[in-house]
């Protein structure tokens, strides 16, 4: 039933729709304008998600703040939101970051004429910006699956605008060459999206086909209640249809290549958007909708989807070692922390599952943090290959000190955010498979090899003549980058405020798949 009183979760997701299109109208020559604009709207939806993160009860109903209304009723869609302690850390995380990403890229797309006589439209950048902020929220909030489905696949449009149409500047080789690569990552991106989406579209029917509606707490409420008719294979074959999907947006090896592309070719702040924001929406889904729709399936599929997962920890690590360049490095090393996600989920205790969602959230203000630094640094240097940088602590120490503690958060280093999650994940994959998690670990060690090489092939030794005229941090970048490191070090320290909220919804998923944390081999005392 939903609640009475103002709609909470439909505010926080219209006012960046509502934003975009304001945006988007801005006068041509108000680039300026359009720019407030965009940041504005972000606060303001920032402070709208902090209203739900107060107004959410940890210790009451599984699915809080719900709104339900029909939408197409011959087809049993309703408009149907509610959140739970995961939604509701996750959409804080993208509220939060997403006035980071505004500041960040605010020079990214002011109008540059080139050769081939293009220009940058600053109002349509902002505008797509916000426009999958309100989707990927409204993901996080949908109980419906087909809702969910719309915007899982309307979210792919303005991302392929902003990755094909925004690149990165600072490419190597002519604006032809360079035009052809962003087109060419924003076509990857598109189809391997799409296609796993058209995959779930096929699932989503066959849903339909057996439970009757879309609804998830109504299809939760029937399996509980033993009227639902879903035989084992067709439960393995929706699950499959679903997972797919998700393990494309993840990204799960071997269905990760569109990432590197991607993060490559996109400026800074939209490789944060791609990874820290839009990414999350896979991960998160494989939670709700996984195991909470397909629980037998989901722990049937368990084994296969965990070696998976060990081969993107290992796999993805190995390459971030040897790239040479910066932001493919990151995207490498993003796909080794998605592997460590996707193992906590699948790992089916508690702990693994808080981990896994601690680390979607700290995941994103890390990988934030050093994406954004590494672009402020790219920006200056005018180039994204390791080996064009060395000394750049020497003539630009604040910029090596904060890019070395997000190099150290990506490792998780022990005092950071990433630490108390990455550690939940290996507690609780070890204590129901013992050898997947002794593997995992090996991930750790390489991610302090291609974090502390990093930092020292571009900020250590000697002054290149390139670099020693680089600024500083400037104080809009100041301003970017200090509440991200500051989180780092508070949530490292204190992740109570997180897992309060957190720990409850992993309890009912648990519920889901009827686990039950197995208890440590204790020799008894004599």
């Amino acid at each position: 039933m939903a609640n009475a009183g103002f709609p909470l979760l439909t505010a926080t997701a219209a006012l960046p729709a509502l934003g975009a299109i304001a945006t988007a109208a801005v006068p041509a020559g108000r680039r300026a304008a359009a720019k407030w604009l965009a940041l504005l709207v972000s606060l303001g939806t920032l402070v709208l998600a902090v209203l739900i993160a107060v107004r959410f009860d940890p210790g009451g109903d599984r699915y809080q703040l719900t709104e339900s209304h029909a939408w197409i009723k011959d087809f049993g869609v309703r408009y149907e939101l509610g959140v739970d302690g995961i939604g509701v850390a996750l959409i804080a995380l993208t509220a939060l970051l997403i006035p980071f990403v505004i500041l960040a890229g605010w020079h990214d797309a002011d109008p540059q004429e080139t050769h081939s006589k293009r220009w940058r439209p600053t109002q349509g950048f902002f505008a797509l910006i916000l426009s999958v902020e309100a989707m990927v929220i409204l993901s996080f909030e949908a109980t419906d699956v087909f809702l969910f489905y719309i915007l899982f696949e309307a979210m792919l449009i303005p991302m392929y605008f902003l990755i094909g149409g925004f690149g990165d500047r600072a490419h190597a080789g002519s604006e032809e060459n360079a035009a052809a690569q962003r087109s060419y990552a924003a076509v990857k991106f598109l189809l391997y999206n799409l296609v796993g989406g058209l995959i779930m579209l096929a699932a989503v029917i066959g849903l339909y086909v057996v439970a009757g509606n879309f609804s998830l707490t109504e299809i939760a409420e029937a399996r509980a209640n033993g009227t639902l008719d879903m035989s084992t294979n067709t439960e393995r074959l929706l699950f499959l249809g679903f997972f797919f999907a998700f393990a494309v947006k993840a990204p799960l090896w071997p269905l990760h290549t569109w990432l590197p592309n991607a993060m490559g070719e996109a400026t800074a702040p939209v490789a944060v958007l791609i990874t820290a924001v839009v990414d999350k929406v896979g991960t998160f889904a494989m939670l709700r909708f996984c195991l909470g729709l397909f629980p037998e399936a989901s722990e049937w599929a368990t084994p296969v989807v965990l070696v998976l997962a060990l081969i993107s920890i290992v796999y993805g690590a190995l390459l971030a070692v040897g790239q040479r360049d910066i932001k493919r490095l990151v995207a490498y090393a993003s796909i080794s922390h998605f592997g460590f996600i996707i193992m906590g989920i699948f790992a089916m205790t508690s702990q693994g599952q808080s981990g896994a969602t601690l680390y979607m959230v700290n995941h994103g203000i890390s990988t934030a943090a050093l994406m954004l630094v590494a672009g402020f640094l790219i920006s200056r240097r005018g180039s994204r290959l390791i080996a064009d940088y060395g000394g750049v602590q020497k003539v630009a120490p604040v910029l090596a000190g904060t890019f070395l503690i997000g190099g150290l958060a990506t490792l998780s280093l022990p005092g950071l955010a990433p630490f108390v999650s990455e550690f939940l994940v290996l507690v609780g994959t070890f204590s129901r498979y013992p050898v997947i998690g002794i593997i995992a670990t090996f991930g750790i060690v390489l991610a302090a090899l291609y974090t502390l090489v990093l930092y020292q092939r571009t900020m250590t030794g000697p002054v290149k003549e390139e670099v020693r005229s680089l600024p500083d941090l400037r104080l809009r970048e100041l301003v970017v980058i200090t509440p991200l490191i500051a989180l780092l070090i508070f949530l490292g320290v204190y992740p109570k405020p997180l897992t309060d909220i957190v720990n409850p919804a992993v309890q009912h998923t648990m519920s889901d798949v009827q686990m039950k944390d197995p208890k440590p081999e204790v020799e008894a005392a004599k």
